[in-house]
């Protein structure tokens, strides 16, 4: 076997490698998905594809004419303001200049605003200044943009918060007191999602994106399913998108539950029901990359997910790339020989409406 396929790692690293070693690693990726989330395995044309795709002897790829699809961008402004010390260009402009550039100079379909530490708690005490922002913003752009924000529950969590941290609660076998802390961090950063959420959409911006959502486990989760909900109520017509943090969701309480269903545990197949249910208007799924594994291994994976997170989602899917998800390399600028080959599978096997 001729290694002649340059192929990208998990981190990023480099490796060559032949087709067969390739058309391997696609397979034992799409078990493992078949394994975790007891979904079905992709078709033997959807395998053979992704080997093509991986194959393809271009530095870059890309799809058909008219196969295009919606694109937009975490962090919004914030990835040309920042200087995060190893890619953003740190370039001194308002926030507002800097999503004219991404709209008039790169193109983006959507945007997303974002306060400089998007955390709800941390947004809550400076939501006056954000509004004004996102006034501003409106009035200076065309493309439709949504205000991006972190549920994050663990910042309510002492030392950060008022209330007990679950984890050191019950590793001191304190289990109601853990329950306790953990469903009054959850009504908390609820209420303040929607003190948030609707003064945002107040100021005429088109929706809302759900950042990382269930980064702090089953109870982030449900308690923005519920700020969902009862946003819903205020708004009917905008748009709220939920992107999630992981693959599954981490069952820090275990028995939290939403519309009779148990949250922890939850692949992104199921997770879209219950944002269905909640009132999201666009899911955004995630699959873990794993850093040992190849490019090839990461992106079958994660492409078997969603696309049985597809096939049975009746909203669209605007499914997480970049930065460790979505079979791309684990780094703040994925190499763009790895991020358009994951992209182009999803989009032509796991027929994601956007990225």
């Amino acid at each position: 076997m001729v290694a002649e396929y340059r192929m990208r790692m998990g981190d990023g690293g480099r490796k060559w490698m032949s087709k067969e070693e390739i058309r391997a690693d696609v397979e034992d990726g799409v078990n493992n998905a078949v394994d975790c989330a007891e979904i079905p395995a992709l078709t033997e044309d959807d395998i053979s594809r992704i080997v093509d795709i991986m194959c393809e002897k271009g530095r870059t790829v890309s799809v058909e004419p008219g196969e295009e699809v919606i694109l937009t961008q975490d962090g919004g402004e914030l990835k040309l303001l920042n200087d995060n010390g190893s890619s953003s260009p740190a370039l001194e402009m308002s926030r507002t200049a800097a999503i004219q550039v991404h709209e008039r100079a790169l193109g983006m379909d959507t945007f997303e605003v974002a306060y400089f530490d998007p955390s709800t708690k941390q947004i809550k005490p400076v939501i006056g200044m954000e509004m004004a922002h996102c006034q501003n913003v409106m009035a200076n752009t065309v493309i439709p943009m949504l205000y991006m924000f972190r549920p994050n529950i663990g910042l309510y969590y002492q030392p950060t918060g008022p209330f007990g941290n679950p984890p050191d609660l019950l590793r001191e076998f304190k289990i109601d007191e853990a329950m306790e802390a953990g469903n009054a961090a959850m009504e908390a950063m609820r209420d303040d999602i929607v003190y948030i959420g609707e003064r945002i959409l107040s100021t005429g911006i088109d929706g809302l994106d759900f950042d990382t959502t269930a980064s702090g486990g089953d109870l982030d989760f449900v308690g923005s399913l519920q700020a969902v909900e009862k946003l819903r109520k205020s708004y009917p017509d905008a748009d709220i998108q939920m992107g999630m943090s992981a693959e599954t969701v981490l069952g820090v309480s275990g028995m939290c539950e939403y519309n009779g269903q148990i949250a922890g545990g939850l692949y992104p197949h199921q997770q879209v029901k219950l944002a269905e249910a909640a009132g999201v208007s666009t899911f955004g799924p995630v699959v873990n990359t794993n850093t040992s594994k190849s490019t090839a291994w990461n992106v079958a994976r994660a492409v078997t997910m969603v696309k049985e997170c597809s096939k049975v989602s009746k909203i669209p899917l605007q499914v997480n790339m970049g930065m460790g998800v979505g079979g791309t390399p684990m780094f703040e600028t994925p190499p763009i020989d790895a991020i358009t080959r994951a992209d182009k599978c999803m989009i032509e096997i796991a027929h994601v409406d956007g990225l």
